[in-house]
């Protein structure tokens, strides 16, 4: 018995696409199975907060009463809303071209350092902090007491070496011992001074304990008998320790003001000056005959330079900027950086070849080369300061908070920080994510052209 081997036809085509088919879809179940939970998260956190925004923007701060537009045009006239739209602008257009321009600088000077790995790491370790922990650090840097400050403490030392300061910011002449106050607070002798005169001008507001150094007693100066043709006297603090002595007389225990700049006037003319000795003493010798006054200028009594008001309504910006600088250069240096080092190094080297110094390398190849990494930087960092909150809340005390406000911020003091306007915040949210939105467009059609 043989068997008959026979032998199948083909699968008809039909069947073969049909199968086909089969295989597409349940390869699109399995890819929508796995990318479902990302689009849950997806439209719940993004999507419907977007969505939500957008319709409780037609609606008034309770959310029962249709107002159409209305919250629209109230922010287009709110000057609260509109120096927040201001300071967005100059956020944009300083932040991020002053960060790309260091991130370019620095990741050039970086590939010229020896320990570039250890210096890179030094300028992204800001990116571990933080916005609230930076904001509490800056809000420290920039306070105005010089003891609290560093930055004004900075600049208080370096002022202070240069032009110095009073002594005695609080001293005052006491009323009716012989001292008139001038209306530039300056201290003049109410009676005239003839050569050979003396004169003992008392001061007080001078706390024992900050007397300079080396101060002595000004009772032996006070007896001293003036020459013919001066004028001698001295400067005192008109007070006891412990109780006793007279007002407007020199008391044995009362200590004389050393360093104290003292004038002698005549007919409204400074004709001599002098500085006070550690006893207070001081004398104009050489005087010609006539009437003299004996003048105790304004320097003397100035107030401490108390440094710059970082966080003044003319600076607050400006310092919040410097401190959002601190904390994204490393971003814009490594990213910059990772260009620099895909860069073609024989076009550089044919550069040196040919003649070029390092300036016109940098300028006329690095930068024109750089230029796709450059603008995925700036725009990144656009949509980022677009956004900025945390530094701006923290870092402006409340008197200043509208003068540094932002579209983020400003957002938030309509809707929870005592404005309890959602319809308007809502607005404002809707206004930033209409700003944001052309930003991550052109950055995303940028990266998919240099993917292509």
């Amino acid at each position: 018995m043989t068997a008959t081997l026979v032998k199948e036809a083909p699968p008809a085509p039909p069947a073969i696409a049909e199968r086909a088919r089969r295989r597409r879809r349940r390869g699109r179940a399995v890819a929508l199975l796995f990318v479902l939970p990302a689009l849950l998260l997806l439209g719940a956190l993004v999507v419907y907060p977007v969505l939500f925004s957008i319709g409780r923007s037609f609606f008034d701060a309770s959310g029962t009463r249709f107002v159409g537009g209305g919250n629209y045009a109230e922010m287009l006239h709110d000057p609260a809303t509109l120096k927040a739209v201001r300071n967005t602008a100059v956020w944009v257009v300083v932040a991020p071209a002053l960060l790309t321009g260091l991130g370019l600088v620095l990741a050039v000077l970086v590939e010229k350092v020896r320990w570039a790995t250890a210096f890179k790491l030094l300028l992204f370790m800001p990116m571990a902090v933080s916005f609230l922990a930076a904001g509490i650090i800056f809000r420290l840097a920039y306070d105005e007491d010089p003891d609290k400050g560093v930055l004004n403490a900075a600049v208080v030392s370096v002022h202070d070496a240069f032009t110095g300061t009073s002594a005695y910011p609080t001293a005052r002449a006491r009323e009716g011992q012989g001292l008139n106050a001038g209306p530039d607070g300056s201290y003049r002798t109410g009676t005239s001074l003839s050569p050979g005169d003396t004169v003992a001008l008392g001061l007080v507001g001078v706390p024992p304990k900050d007397l300079p150094a080396g101060a002595g007693p000004a009772y032996p100066a006070a007896g001293r008998k003036a020459a013919p043709d001066e004028v001698r006297g001295v400067v005192y603090l008109d007070f006891t320790p412990g109780g006793g002595g007279k007002q407007g007389k020199v008391d044995r225990r009362e200590s004389g003001l050393p360093e104290m700049k003292v004038e002698a006037v005549r007919d409204g003319r400074t004709v001599a000056s002098t500085t006070t000795a550690s006893d207070g003493s001081f004398a104009f010798p050489g005087l010609e005959s006539g009437s003299y006054g004996v003048r105790l200028p304004a320097a003397n009594f100035a107030p401490p330079y108390e440094g710059v008001s970082w966080l003044g309504p003319l600076l607050v910006t400006p310092a919040i900027i410097g401190a959002y600088l601190w904390i994204w250069t490393g971003f814009a240096m490594v990213l910059i950086g990772a260009g620099l080092a895909t860069l073609p190094r024989d076009a550089l080297e044919a550069a040196r070849m040919d003649g070029a110094n390092e300036w016109q390398i940098f300028r006329r190849i690095t930068v024109p080369l750089l230029a796709p990494v450059l603008t995925v930087v700036f725009v990144t960092l656009v949509i980022n300061v677009m956004k900025v909150f945390d530094l701006v809340y923290i870092i402006a005390p409340g008197p200043v908070q509208e003068d540094a406000t932002v579209l983020a911020t400003q957002m938030w003091l309509v809707s929870f920080g005592g404005g309890n306007n959602q319809g308007l915040g809502s607005a404002l949210g809707v206004l930033l994510l209409l700003l944001v939105v052309p930003a991550m467009v052109f950055n995303l059609r940028r990266f998919r052209r240099s993917q292509r």
